[in-house]
């Protein structure tokens, strides 16, 4: 049985909902690993390294939770954690179809890697990190959708 889980994403910035695929994950698992990666596909507003710290303050209730960096394939990753499995948050059936292709292209390259689909809860399954880029970028609240705790960096971040 493995008692500890990944959960990869690269966070920029880390949401409500991240928090809540967090907190489920930290009610499961004895040991949540949070993982911010390096997404080709997007240029990060907020640098690697404050986008963990940001998770690393944001987490800081739950003490079975802790936050690294990855800027590589997250098959290798899990090639050092082999007892854990990763979990991956999914708002809507375009994204199941997206995490089931990541899933089978990651055992191809692991063939040991196991992932675990969340659903976000119905009231969160709208909000993004590029949802809430964009709301900044047009001067709007965010205060709805990201950790109270790091609000106030995560509009400093965003207004630059």
């Amino acid at each position: 049985m493995k008692n500890r889980c990944v959960f990869p994403g690269s966070f920029d910035p880390v949401t409500v909902g991240h928090m809540n695929l967090i907190e489920r994950a930290a009610g499961i698992f004895d040991e949540v690993i949070v993982t911010v990666m390096v997404n080709i596909r997007k240029t990060g507003t907020i640098p690697a390294e404050h986008r963990a710290r940001l998770l690393e303050k944001a987490c800081g209730e739950f003490s079975n939770v802790s936050v690294e960096q990855w800027d590589g394939l997250l098959a290798d990753y899990m090639r050092m954690h082999p007892d854990a499995v990763v979990i991956r948050g999914v708002r809507s059936t375009a994204e199941f179809e997206q995490e089931i292709t990541a899933s089978a292209i990651n055992r191809s390259i692991y063939a040991d890697m196991e992932t675990l689909l969340m659903p976000s809860t119905e009231e969160l399954s709208c909000i993004s990190s590029s949802a809430v880029r964009e709301i900044a970028a047009f001067g709007g609240d965010i205060g709805a959708y990201v950790p109270a705790s790091v609000r106030k960096e995560i509009e400093q971040y965003l207004k630059k």
